[in-house]
């Protein structure tokens, strides 16, 4: 009974976001909603999570601070880096061949791989002609993702995955270190445009060549999958490229006929 009773305030939670704060939660994967509702009981001081709706009904800061446990604001730069060296050996070489280039990064997260993307695309003379799309649905990402200032522990790990992702220079070339952070280089932000976006609730924004969207979808429900296949498709030119995680693929979806696999083991699918 205790169990039956958690999954009626975790959906009348989920519910009560939507209807407050319009933030679409209703089709993410249930299990790992649950684990993270769980979790921001423990830290935020509830009771339980009647107590957690009634709190952020009444207080946007405290529903600010449980956005924070919703989404998962954890990256690294060129996470998995073999992904990044298919990129670069495989799919640069055809988008070169376009005159200008529009490439969204979905769930962006605090901005590791956009900044990933950037440098990758510096190195092989693109970035001048492409505007990167960064979005994400926490405004406290989103921000810090403009800051674009890191801890500088995490850059011996980074130079790592740089070095395994084919970088060409050095990873310190692109940041300049201070105090205990690592602030990147402007102008690596210059063609960035961040943006607030949900994959459940809004729309296409702009026809892209190259769609990056990697450890965003395993939290979702098939149907919310199914929603952004969808505009990936929308938004991709004919024959773009789509990027997803390591344990995500277009396969087994309603959009599967709609892609082929460019790059199966690194998860690089292209438009049809």
């Amino acid at each position: 009974m205790p169990d039956r009773n958690q999954a009626i305030e975790l959906k009348l939670l989920i519910e009560a976001i939507y209807l407050r704060y319009s933030y679409d939660f209703r089709d993410y994967s249930s299990a790992s909603l649950k684990r993270r509702v769980l979790l921001a009981l423990k830290q935020m001081q509830c009771e339980n999570i009647s107590a957690l709706q009634r709190r952020i009904l009444y207080d946007p800061q405290a529903f600010m601070e449980l956005l924070q446990f919703l989404t998962i604001p954890v990256s690294e730069m060129f996470r998995d880096p073999s992904y990044y060296l298919a990129l670069r050996e495989q799919v640069i070489p055809v988008l070169c061949t376009y005159p200008s280039l529009k490439i969204w990064i979905a769930g962006c997260s605090t901005g590791e791989e956009v900044y990933s993307m950037a440098i990758l695309l510096k190195e092989e003379g693109l970035l001048d002609r492409t505007i990167l799309y960064a979005t994400d649905i926490n405004p406290r990402s989103l921000e810090r993702a403009r800051q674009g200032i890191f801890n500088i522990d995490n850059m011996r790990q980074y130079t790592s995955n740089y070095q395994g992702a084919g970088g060409k220079h050095s990873l310190s070339d692109y940041y300049t270190a201070a105090y205990d952070s690592a602030i990147m280089d402007k102008s690596l932000k210059e063609n960035i445009t961040f943006a607030d976006h949900s994959l459940a609730t809004d729309s296409v924004f702009a026809e892209t060549q190259l769609i990056s969207c990697r450890n965003v979808l395993i939290y979702f429900n098939k149907p919310l999958q199914n929603r952004a296949f969808g505009l990936f498709y929308d938004s991709l030119c004919h024959r773009g490229f789509l990027g997803l995680g390591s344990k995500e693929t277009v396969e087994f979806s309603g959009y599967a006929e709609q892609f082929e696999a460019f790059d199966k083991p690194e998860r690089v699918f292209r438009k049809l």
